[in-house]
């Protein structure tokens, strides 16, 4: 009687452990969850970097030799030569 119920008992116990471990386990239904929410956001990160990256080339772009843009220059120099110390004024010159 107590043969008979040793083979039941440990298939279950085995069938529990890896249904167990299916669900909540490191690897499981739920883990998987969690890993696409984290690829949503690596995703999204992974475009707003893209993107910095594409408008920093096209601004190193303008900065080649013999292909500088006016514009970029002006903007480059107004930003090294107006910015003093807190409570210092800078007033431009008229050309």
């Amino acid at each position: 009687m107590f043969a008979a119920l040793v083979l039941p008992a440990v298939c279950t116990g085995v069938g529990a452990y890896f249904g167990w471990h299916a669900i909540w386990g490191e690897r499981g239904v739920l883990a998987l969850q969690d890993a696409q929410a984290q690829l949503g956001v690596r995703k999204e990160q992974l475009v707003a970097i893209r993107d910095r990256r594409a408008r920093l080339e096209h601004r190193i772009a303008l900065m080649r030799p013999g292909q500088v843009d006016p514009d970029l220059v002006e903007e480059l120099a107004r930003q090294e030569l107006m910015d003093g110390q807190p409570g210092e004024v800078a007033v431009p010159r008229k050309p």
